[in-house]
């Protein structure tokens, strides 16, 4: 139990790091990505004012019957596409990236290129 009590904490330490670094505003709020082992979560984040501008996951209504599995990289892409058709939607162009204390890699990159896909700067 200590090794995945361990592994929480550095976790957590490096969301703290990213998060001292990273602040979204309201014309460039912040990409959060949130992975499980089970679903991926994005939302934009306008720090300043505190709340949430858009949001997607793998268990949307309108995403859960496309997708076949919420926790592999097709999944991610479509979330990431989704995300930024919102965002666009909202009038949202420019975010900042916020990948959680994950690596640049596997499901969080494919959300990131699906967003850019989309039409998101960042």
């Amino acid at each position: 139990m200590d090794k995945l009590r361990a592994k929480s904490a550095r976790l957590t330490r490096r969301q703290r790091r990213v998060r001292g670094k990273v602040t979204g505003t309201a014309e460039r709020p912040r990409l959060r990505v949130t992975r499980t082992n089970n679903q991926i979560y994005a939302q934009l984040i306008d720090d300043s004012a505190g709340h949430t501008v858009v949001s997607a996951s793998s268990i949307d209504n309108e995403l859960r019957g496309a997708l076949k599995s919420g926790s592999n990289i097709g999944a991610a892409r479509v979330v990431g596409e989704a995300l930024g058709r919102r965002a666009l939607e909202a009038g949202v162009q420019e975010v900042v990236f916020d990948r959680g204390g994950r690596l640049y890699h596997g499901r969080v990159k494919a959300l990131a290129d699906g967003a850019r896909d989309a039409g998101l700067k960042f």
